[in-house]
């Protein structure tokens, strides 16, 4: 059984800093891309960022490029979502996804609130 445990999320002021961090278990990590998703209230769910299973390759938004850092430890199959520079339009619940082989997203976190306060 696949779990995505995030962790990491909470209050913060505008300008401030966070770290998710992303547990996985019951998949084979090292060969799964792993990304970062979030929805804010009457939001859909968008892409934040993602990095390739071996570490090599990253992708972000246009809207938190140059922000947030997105990184993993295959040897503790964790996947972290460093976030800078916080505004309080990255107010949302943050999701870990894995996507096996790089294919499409099928295992999903429960998700981890972050509040930006302006």
């Amino acid at each position: 059984q696949v779990q995505l445990v995030e962790s990491g999320g909470g209050l913060v002021q505008a300008g401030g800093s966070l770290r998710l961090s992303c547990a996985a278990s019951g998949l084979i990590f090292s060969s799964s891309t792993m990304g970062w998703f979030r929805q804010a209230p009457g939001k859909e769910r968008e892409f934040v960022g993602h990095i390739t299973w071996s570490g090599g390759s990253t992708y972000y938004a246009d809207s938190v490029k140059g922000r947030f850092t997105v990184s993993r430890d295959n040897a503790k199959n964790t996947v972290y979502l460093q976030m800078a520079s916080l505004q309080p339009e990255d107010t949302a619940v943050y999701y870990c996804a894995a996507a096996p082989l790089s294919r499409e997203y099928v295992h999903w976190g429960q998700g981890t609130q972050v509040t930006v306060s302006s």
